[in-house]
């Protein structure tokens, strides 16, 4: 079964709803990098924008925007994967809560502060009133949506869908990840050594996705696989399997794509696990350029599907020589969560 992604949009620390990243990326030389808004103005009306939190506008933003450049007016299915949800409205709301006495509170910053709002409220916008699902799975939050639409799609029950990754990161939850040791100190000035050191972004992607392949496609998903604490040998046998279901080898793929980020815990796992499954294979990443955030692999299959419609791959993206060179056809992207729950995803170029 191959799903067509027909557009994909992006809101992030780079600029928004551009691929100029591709050729001229904002590096960041700090730890704490908050998205770059586009201008609301041209995209919400006042009156609505106002009611809204961050994430939502952006969710809205990119959702509309997609769908328009996909051709689609309303999807079949709205499907999110969010880690933290609208925690800035979370956060009001409670502080509120803190500073008042549990009165005068706004409902709004309640209504808007649980995880399923951002699709709730994309479909409401849509008048779309087909499957809409939330997944809240921590790191593997995106990889949970875009499992549910391939397997919606194998079954037919859809033919179109709305799958997007929507994440914010408050100064009040980088400070916490911080104590706990998730980011790791800078450097004497303030700074980060570029390609050293995580550093925490925000993610708003959203795609279009459609079971029929048409002029707007962009590139093909040849599958989705997902691993909860898979032995080495089951991530060996996935591959092979997800391989061998789209007619290909390992030496098809032209490029891997790692979700390495620079934090040591979490690099260690692709050290452990990259060079017995991709042997020879050039290593990309994309989180040098967006920051991590538990939904990043949005971030990380968007700058794939640029990378296979531009048909190379930019400097900024390379961690292993080999790539300079070639015009990917197929990319492989592998993640992992915590260490814990793995993802295998293939793409195909339509070229």
């Amino acid at each position: 079964m191959k799903i067509y992604i027909q557009a994909a949009e992006q809101i992030s620390i780079q600029q928004p709803l551009s691929d100029k990243w591709f050729e001229e990326p904002f590096l960041s030389d700090s730890v704490y990098v908050r998205a770059v808004e586009p201008n609301y103005k041209e995209y919400l009306e006042p009156n609505a924008a106002r009611r809204m939190g961050k994430i939502l506008k952006r969710a809205i933003v990119t959702s509309r925007t997609a769908l328009k450049n996909s051709g689609i007016g309303q999807p079949d299915a709205i499907i999110s994967g969010t880690g933290l949800g609208c925690i800035e409205n979370t956060e009001i709301f409670l502080d509120a809560m803190v500073r008042n006495g549990e009165e005068f509170l706004q409902p709004t910053h309640f209504m808007q502060s649980t995880h399923n709002t951002i699709s709730s409220l994309i479909g409401i916008d849509l008048k779309c009133h087909g499957y809409n699902s939330t997944y809240v799975h921590k790191g593997v939050s995106f990889e949970s949506a875009l499992l549910d639409a391939y397997l919606q799609f194998s079954e037919g029950k859809i033919k179109t869908a709305l799958v997007g990754g929507y994440d914010e990161m408050t100064p009040n939850y980088f400070l916490l990840l911080s104590r706990l040791g998730y980011w790791r100190p800078q450097t004497e000035n303030g700074t980060l050594k570029r390609g050293e050191e995580a550093f925490a972004g925000e993610t708003s992607v959203s795609f279009v996705l459609q079971s029929e392949k048409n002029e707007k496609s962009k590139a093909c998903i040849g599958g989705v696989e997902l691993l909860y604490q898979p032995t080495s040998g089951q991530l060996q046998q996935s591959l092979h399997k997800l391989l061998q279901q789209n007619d290909c080898t390992l030496q098809d793929i032209d490029a891997v794509l790692l979700g390495v980020s620079g934090n040591q815990a979490n690099d260690a796992v692709y050290e452990q696990n990259a060079a017995i499954l991709f042997p020879n294979r050039p290593f990309i990443g994309s989180k040098t350029i967006f920051g991590e955030s538990y939904t990043a692999s949005g971030l990380g299959l968007y700058a794939a599907v640029t990378c296979l419609q531009k048909q190379a791959v930019p400097e900024h993206m390379l961690i292993t020589s080999g790539a300079e060179t070639i015009h990917p056809r197929k990319i492989l992207l592998y993640n992992h969560s915590e260490g814990k729950n793995h993802s295998l995803i293939l793409l195909e170029s339509l070229r």
